[in-house]
């Protein structure tokens, strides 16, 4: 197991690291619409959702992943039955439709400083 840390993305708060590879394989942790000052994003979910995917992205490709590469994701949503359209217009704008991974989608009661979403994932490390 390798921890991984790029300083392009959001820092990991100290109880976890950004993702960890294991067996070509990368895991990273949940991902929020965050400044690396940990302040949100301005906008909504739709903002929210590109700036966790734009930071999950530098995240991967420091291991030499990408979204691309995304085996199965995990989202989490504050307000899921009014923001789910929202988050997936964002969403499919970075994968194409014939590589979309499994995915899960639930509703939460809290997310980090007030987030609208997080997402989390594990991507192969292509050889």
């Amino acid at each position: 197991m390798k921890p991984v840390y790029t300083p392009d993305a959001v820092p990991p708060l100290p109880v976890f690291s950004q993702a960890t590879i294991s067996r070509g394989y990368v895991y990273a942790s949940g991902n929020i619409g965050c400044t690396k000052e940990f302040k949100l994003v301005e906008g909504g979910i739709r903002a929210e959702t590109r700036a966790a995917l734009e930071n999950l992205r530098k995240v991967l490709q420091a291991t030499g992943s990408d979204l691309e590469h995304i085996v199965k994701a995990n989202i989490y949503m504050r307000n899921m039955p009014e923001e789910f359209h929202m988050m997936n217009e964002i969403y499919a704008q970075f994968f194409s439709s014939d590589k979309m991974p499994a995915r899960t989608c639930v509703g939460v009661a809290s997310l980090p400083f007030g987030a609208a979403m997080e997402i989390e994932c594990v991507a192969e490390i292509p050889n």
